[in-house]
């Protein structure tokens, strides 16, 4: 970590940190071409939350297209491009923002490497159609000649002992020293009430995910760009590994909280969820409320006991 980094509020290439307070448009204008190696986001669905205005679909569409061709200009030959979006919701119909964008990318001559499903565990309950679980990330390049270091961004192996059975190498072992490709499935908790990141940002997502982008996608001390910071989530992983971040937010509140959270970074001391933890698994953690009183035995469960026993109180007549 950079001991004496201070943040920024406008760009110049030998800073280490910039948050700049206003449009991402205007920011970008100050960019020259090919600066920055990894371009991160998660940029507003158009669902009318208090950080923007509801719009026409069609308008949301080219107001994300001029700020992602800006992107593409100020994006490294052998750069990347993370868009992780999840769906427009219209009179009770979802409409996938990956899909509608996907043009985009195309026109400005991007490639696609991978769609990534991000799987979480919770979020809102839906009554009239199955409740959304995932949002996506769309990985695209500029060139055919990307950076990536997939052994990075490897993960545990599942049966690290395995070998192989038969052939030249049997007896050897069959997977990765280093680890395993993690796959274009990635289940990381999001950031919820009880999530250690949590901050007032309503829709704030967690810095393993940016990690896990960051660190195949980069080198040290390339330059990584979040046009939407929000509450500062790429710069705070891209300063956790030694790169450079920057990004640009319209709502003073959250570019406060962005400031302090990559101050405390800076310092080692912010709060983050460590992307080597397991996903929280509440029946091998032995916590309550994991089996149904109902299905308990009547004699073993207390609970059910207490509510089925009536209790005979004793009453006074009034004097």
């Amino acid at each position: 970590m950079f001991e004496k980094a201070q943040i920024a509020d406008s760009f110049r290439r030998d800073e280490r940190i910039v948050a700049f307070s206003g449009d991402c448009l205007e920011f970008l204008k100050t960019i020259p071409d090919g600066t920055f190696q990894l371009v991160v986001t998660s940029p507003p669905y158009n669902l009318g939350k208090e950080y923007e205005k509801r719009i026409h679909l069609d308008d949301y569409v080219e107001q994300q297209r001029r700020v992602i061709r800006e992107c593409v200009r100020a994006l490294k030959p052998a750069g990347s491009i993370c868009w992780e979006v999840g769906n427009y919701v219209d009179a009770g119909a979802i409409i996938p923002l990956d899909a509608v964008l996907f043009p985009v990318f195309r026109e400005l001559g991007l490639q696609c490497r991978n769609r990534i499903v991000w799987h979480f565990e919770h979020g809102l309950h839906c009554s009239r159609r199955f409740s959304g679980r995932y949002e996506s990330v769309l990985w695209f390049t500029k060139t055919e000649e990307y950076f990536f270091d997939l052994d990075a961004a490897r993960v545990p192996q599942k049966y690290p002992g395995k070998k192989y059975f038969k052939g030249p190498k049997a007896g050897q072992y069959s997977c990765n020293p280093l680890g395993k490709n993690p796959g274009d499935v990635w289940v990381i908790p999001n950031v919820k009430s009880n999530h250690v990141e949590k901050t007032e940002h309503p829709c704030q997502f967690p810095v393993e995910l940016i990690e896990r982008l960051v660190l195949p996608l980069t080198q040290k001390d390339d330059w990584v760009f979040d046009p939407f910071l929000g509450t500062g989530t790429s710069i705070i992983a891209a300063l956790r590994h030694g790169r450079r971040g920057a990004g640009s937010e319209t709502v003073q509140r959250y570019l406060k909280i962005a400031q302090d959270r990559i101050g405390q970074a800076v310092q080692g001391i912010l709060p983050v969820r460590p992307m080597s933890r397991p996903v929280f698994d509440p029946r091998d953690a032995g916590r309550a409320l994991t089996t149904a009183p109902w299905l308990v035995p009547p004699d073993q469960n207390e609970l059910l006991q207490l509510a089925e026993n009536p209790i005979h109180f004793k009453m006074r007549r009034a004097k």
